[in-house]
């Protein structure tokens, strides 16, 4: 075990990993990667609902992701902002590859889309954030 700096109460074990290759967490992917953003929350919900922590909170911001773009796919900027700023925030915690996701390039890119939903610049990134297990 492992604790993170800038947060002396949350400790991890350096090799968690969740199967994304069975079960609702690989459902979850496979409708995060159609866009198809409330079906992939409500897949890794059931998961969640099971979990202990640090994957609980892990696992719950990436739920707050496909649900921040099921909001901005309803043209709910407010709520997409909000939950965005919400999952990045709960990930902060964590070290770069957690839980067999790369988080550095996940926070990066769901960084990219909350600057550009808070500016409202209309220059929104290529493509959603990768939720893709290694």
């Amino acid at each position: 075990m492992r604790k993170s700096a800038g947060s002396p109460q949350f400790a991890y074990a350096e090799t968690v990993s969740l199967d994304w290759k069975s079960g609702a967490l690989l459902e979850g992917v496979r409708c995060y990667r159609r866009q198809e953003f409330w079906q992939a929350h409500e897949h890794w919900e059931s998961v969640w609902l099971r979990l202990q922590e640090p994957e609980k909170a892990f696992l719950q911001s990436l739920i707050q992701i496909a649900a921040a773009f099921h909001h901005l796919q309803i043209a709910n900027t407010r709520g997409s902002v909000s939950l965005l700023g919400k999952a990045l925030r709960r990930l902060q915690p964590y070290p770069e590859y957690f839980g067999g996701i790369h988080l550095a390039r996940l926070r990066q890119e769901a960084g990219q889309w909350l600057y550009a939903l808070e500016t409202g610049t209309g220059e929104q990134p290529a493509h959603f954030p990768e939720i893709w297990p290694d």
